[in-house]
C-alpha cells in the first residue's frame, strides 16, 4: 500500500471498493469509518475512480468489512452529497492495497476554510492488520483511534477492571499500536491529560452488556472538546464501529471518580500567614489565610495530583514554595492540614512545612444526635499530649505533632477539654467545647491544636489554642479557655527517722519543697486536680527523682483541700517498731475555721511510730471530755476536725483509759481564733529504742506553714524514772512471756500487747505494782509468729518494748 496514515472514524467508501473485486483475483478486506466532524462533510459522496461508490454517506457511520481489489492503484474521491460526478471531489487520494490484508480507514479532519480551531486538514487515516473478529474466543478485540481535532495528546486509563494506563501520550490521528485483546466484560475508559493528572472525560465500554463477545471493533475519539470554537459542532465522545458497519455506537458517559477534600490552613509561621493553593495548574484557594478552612469540595480521584503552596497573589503554579503529590481514592473523603514552618530561622523547633492528610474524613456526624470530632496536633512547639474530657475521661492518648486521632463520636453537649502531658500527670491547658451552645448537633468538625506554647521562641507568633474547622469551611472557631481544676494541699514532715530529717519533695518532675525539715509544714498551695501525679521524697540536694526514698501517686478532687503527712521509718535498722515510711492523706482539710471566727478547728494525727493506740481527753475546760477515741498510729482522730471555741486547753493522752501525759494547748494565748490547725503526735516514746531520736510530743502545723509549734508539757513522759527496770523475756517468746519490773514507788498499771497494726491482742488491767521488783506473766499461746509491741501503762508512765513470737 502506498500510503498508511492513521485516521479516526468515517465509513466513506466501503461499498465502492466492492465494485473492483470481480476483475482482480487479488483482494483485501476494508472497513471505512466516517469521523470528519466538519459540518461541511456531515454527508458526503464517495467515488472510486469515476464511479459513485457511497451516496450520502453520513458522519459517524461505518461501512461493513468488504472485499476490495488488491495490487492495483485506485483513486478515492470525496465529494459533496449533491455531487454529479468524480470531478466534484473536494479530496482525492490514491491507494494500493496488499493482497489478503485487512484495513481500517478513517476519514478525519477539517474541510472548511474557517470556523474551526484548530483546523487540521481532512485526511484518510489507514490501519493495516484490522480484524473482523476477536483473535481468541471469549474476548473482545478493540482498536482505538484519536480523531478529535481539538483534543490534546492524552492518556487513556481503564479504571473498572485493568486499573492501568492502556494508551500513553496518544495524539490526534494515532491508532493504538495494536488491538487490545480484552476478556469480554464491561469496562470504563478515562481520557486523561498526558501528565495523568486530570480526567478529561470517562466512558463506559459495556462489551459484555452489548453482547460483543468474540467481536472486534474500532473505538474512535470523535467530535470537539470545545464546540464553541468549532462552529458549535458535535461534542466530544467515544464511539464504536462494529465489523458489520452501520451507525457508530456511542459509548455512554461514565462518572468521573471523585473524592471529597477539605483543606485547613494551620501553619502559624508569619511567612505563610496568607497563601495561594494550586491544584495542578488551577488556583484552588486564593489568599488562603491562617486558621481558615475550605469547604469540602470534589477533587478527581485516581489521578496524580500536585498541590502547590505559593505566596499570596501568585500567578502560576511554579511560584509554589512547596509541592506535594497525591492520588486520592474514589469515594473517599479527606481532611488536609497545612502545617509547620516555612521560614529558615526565628522558630524553635523548626518543624518543616508539610501537608498532613486524614482519609475517612466526615462531613456530618454518623449519628444525627452526636457531634463527631477529628483531633489534630498542629502546634509545632507542643510536646506529645493526651486529651481528656473533664467528666468523660481520656479522649486521645499520646498524640504527637502531626498526628490525627480518630473521630470522637460525642453526644452533642457542652464539654470541657483538657490538654495534658503524655504522662497524664499535668494539665497544660483547658478549653470549653460548647457543641450544644454552638448548635453543632449532627455535624462533624476538626479540632486543631494551633499556635505556639512559647511565642517568645517563635517570632512572637500566635499563642497556643484549640480551634475548630467546620465542614462548611471559613474562619476556624476558637474554643474558649477554661479553668484548670485545682485542689489545695499542705504537706507536713513528721518522719522522726534521722535519715529523713531533711528531704526534698518533688511533684512529678518539679521540686516542690527543697530541704524540707522534720517538723515543718508547707503552706497550703494549689495543685492540679483530676490528674494522677507523683509525690516523690528524695534526699536533700537532689537534682531529680531517680534516687527517690519513696514515691506515691495521687489524684486529687477538684476544689478539695488536702493535708499530706509524711511519716514513718526510712532506715532499715535502728528503729523499733519499724512503721514503714508513708504519706497519710486527709481530704476535707481546712485553711480556716468553718464554725466561726471565735473557734479554732483542730485535726489530730497520730504520728508516733512507737506509741500505742491512744485517746485524747480535755481536762482543763471541758471537764474530762473525750475529744478523740482509740486513735492508732497513722490515723486522723475521728477522721474529722474538732471545732472548739478558741481557749487555752489541756490535752491529756490516755492509753487504755490510763492517763499517760498531758499538754497545754494555749489556742487563745497563741491567737489562733478563726484558724484551722493540725495537731500531730510526733517523735518517739522510747528514743533509746529508736536511734536516740526526738522525743514524743504534740506539735501543731499552722495553715500558713513553717516550723511546727510545740505544745508545752503539763505532765511528762520523762517521769519514767518511777519505773527504773523493764525487761521482757524470753525474747523471742513461745507460750509464756515474763516481764520483770523495778518501780521506785507503788504503781497502778496496765500491761498491753499490740500487733504491728496497732491492734490490741492481749491486755491485763488493774495491776497493783508495789515498790521494788515485780514479775508479770503474759500468756502468748495462740498468737501468730511476728513482731509485737508490749506496753506498761500507768499514771504518767508508759514504757514499751518490742517482742518477737516464734513457733
Amino acid at each position: 500500500m502506498e500510503r498508511m496514515t492513521t485516521l479516526y472514524r468515517t465509513g466513506l467508501f466501503a461499498s465502492a471498493l466492492v465494485l473492483g473485486t470481480a476483475a482482480n483475483a487479488q483482494t483485501a478486506r476494508v472497513q471505512v469509518i466516517h469521523n470528519c466532524a466538519d459540518a461541511a462533510a456531515a454527508v458526503v459522496d464517495v467515488y472510486l475512480d469515476n464511479t459513485l461508490l457511497l451516496d450520502d454517506f453520513e458522519f459517524r457511520t461505518a461501512s461493513p468489512y468488504v472485499d476490495a481489489p488488491a495490487g492495483v492503484q485506485f483513486t478515492v474521491g470525496i465529494a459533496p452529497s449533491n455531487s454529479t460526478g468524480a470531478g466534484d471531489a473536494i479530496y482525492t487520494e490514491d491507494f494500493t492495497l496488499a493482497n489478503n490484508e485487512t484495513y481500517v480507514i478513517v476519514a478525519s479532519g477539517i474541510i472548511s476554510g474557517s470556523g474551526y480551531s484548530p483546523a487540521p486538514a481532512f485526511s484518510l487515516e489507514v490501519f493495516a492488520t484490522g480484524r473482523e473478529a476477536a483473535s481468541m474466543m471469549g474476548n473482545t478485540d478493540v482498536l482505538v483511534f484519536h480523531g478529535s481535532t481539538d483534543a490534546p495528546t492524552v492518556d487513556v486509563f481503564e479504571s473498572a477492571a485493568l486499573e492501568a494506563t492502556v494508551l500513553d501520550d496518544f495524539s490526534y490521528t494515532d491508532f493504538s499500536t495494536d488491538y487490545f485483546e480484552l476478556p469480554t466484560a464491561d469496562y470504563v475508559f478515562q481520557v486523561r491529560t498526558s501528565d495523568n493528572s486530570t480526567i478529561v472525560a470517562a466512558y463506559g465500554a459495556p462489551l459484555a452488556t452489548l453482547g460483543l463477545q468474540d467481536a472486534a471493533l474500532v473505538v474512535v475519539a470523535s467530535g470537539f472538546l470545545d464546540p464553541t470554537q468549532n462552529s458549535n459542532g458535535p461534542a466530544f465522545g467515544l464511539w464504536a464501529a462494529l465489523p458489520s458497519g452501520g451507525p457508530l455506537v456511542e459509548l455512554p458517559s461514565a462518572p468521573i471518580p471523585t473524592a471529597r477534600v477539605q483543606v485547613v490552613h494551620n501553619s502559624a509561621d508569619a511567612a505563610a500567614a496568607t497563601v495561594d493553593v494550586w491544584l495542578n495548574n488551577t488556583l484552588l484557594l486564593d489568599d488562603f489565610a491562617f486558621r481558615t478552612a475550605s469547604p469540602f469540595v470534589d477533587a478527581q480521584a485516581g489521578v496524580d495530583l500536585t498541590v502547590g503552596i505559593a505566596p499570596a497573589n501568585s500567578t502560576q503554579p511554579s511560584d509554589a514554595i512547596a509541592q506535594f503529590n497525591y492520588n486520592l481514592s474514589e469515594g473517599e473523603t479527606y481532611v488536609i492540614v497545612a502545617n509547620g514552618i516555612v521560614s529558615t530561622s526565628g522558630y524553635m523547633p523548626n518543624v518543616p512545612f508539610d501537608l498532613y492528610v486524614q482519609a475517612g474524613a466526615r462531613e456530618n456526624a454518623t449519628n444525627a444526635a452526636n457531634t463527631d470530632l477529628l483531633v489534630f496536633h498542629g502546634s509545632t512547639d507542643a510536646p506529645t499530649v493526651d486529651v481528656h474530657e473533664q467528666d468523660a475521661g481520656e479522649l486521645t492518648d499520646d498524640l504527637m505533632y502531626g498526628m490525627f486521632a480518630g473521630y470522637l463520636e460525642l453526644p452533642t453537649a457542652d464539654y470541657t477539654v483538657q490538654v495534658r502531658n503524655e504522662q497524664n500527670s499535668s494539665i497544660v491547658a483547658a478549653y470549653g467545647a460548647p457543641l450544644a451552645t454552638l448548635g453543632l448537633q449532627g455535624q462533624a468538625l476538626t479540632v486543631l491544636a494551633s499556635g505556639f506554647l512559647d511565642p517568645s521562641m517563635n517570632s512572637s507568633g500566635p499563642a497556643f489554642g484549640l480551634w475548630a474547622a467546620l465542614a462548611s469551611g471559613g474562619p476556624l472557631v476558637e474554643l474558649p479557655a477554661a479553668s484548670i481544676p485545682m485542689a489545695r494541699v499542705q504537706v507536713i514532715h513528721n518522719s522522726a527517722d534521722a535519715a529523713a530529717s531533711s528531704v526534698d519533695v518533688w511533684l512529678n518532675d518539679g521540686l516542690l519543697l527543697d530541704d524540707f525539715a522534720f517538723r515543718t509544714a508547707s503552706p497550703f498551695v494549689d495543685a492540679q486536680a483530676g490528674v494522677p501525679f507523683d509525690v516523690t521524697i528524695a534526699g536533700p540536694g537532689s537534682t531529680d527523682t531517680t534516687s527517690a526514698v519513696a514515691r506515691y501517686t495521687y489524684e486529687l478532687d477538684a476544689d478539695e483541700t488536702y493535708i499530706l503527712v509524711a511519716n514513718g521509718i526510712v532506715s532499715g535498722s535502728g528503729y523499733m517498731p519499724v512503721q514503714p515510711f508513708d504519706i497519710y492523706v486527709f481530704g476535707g482539710a481546712r485553711e480556716t475555721a468553718t464554725s466561726g471566727a471565735g473557734n479554732t478547728d483542730i485535726l489530730v494525727f497520730h504520728g508516733s511510730t512507737d506509741a500505742p493506740t491512744v485517746s485524747v481527753v480535755e481536762t482543763a475546760v471541758l471537764g474530762g471530755a473525750t475529744l478523740v477515741s482509740n486513735m492508732s498510729y497513722g490515723e486522723f482522730g475521728n477522721n474529722a476536725y474538732l471545732e472548739p471555741p478558741t481557749n487555752d486547753y489541756t490535752l491529756e493522752i490516755q492509753a487504755g483509759g490510763t492517763p499517760v501525759v498531758a499538754y497545754d494547748a494555749p489556742l487563745a494565748t497563741l491567737g489562733l481564733q478563726g484558724e484551722a490547725i493540725t495537731v500531730l503526735a510526733s517523735g518517739f516514746l522510747d528514743p533509746t529504742m529508736n536511734s536516740n531520736g526526738p522525743a514524743f510530743g504534740l506539735w501543731v502545723a499552722l495553715a500558713g506553714g513553717g516550723p511546727l509549734v510545740e505544745l508545752p508539757i503539763s505532765t511528762s513522759v520523762n517521769e519514767l524514772d518511777r519505773l527504773t527496770g523493764f525487761t521482757a523475756w524470753p525474747n523471742p517468746a513461745n507460750d509464756i512471756l515474763y516481764v520483770d519490773l523495778n518501780t521506785v514507788e507503788g504503781l497502778q498499771a496496765s500491761m498491753v500487747l499490740t500487733d504491728m497494726t496497732g491492734r490490741t491482742v492481749r491486755r491485763t488491767d488493774g495491776l497493783n505494782l508495789a515498790a521494788g521488783e515485780s514479775r508479770l506473766v503474759m500468756d502468748m499461746q495462740g498468737l501468730s509468729e511476728g513482731l509485737y509491741q508490749l506496753s506498761i501503762v500507768g499514771n504518767d508512765v508508759i514504757r514499751t518494748a518490742q517482742v518477737q513470737v516464734m513457733r
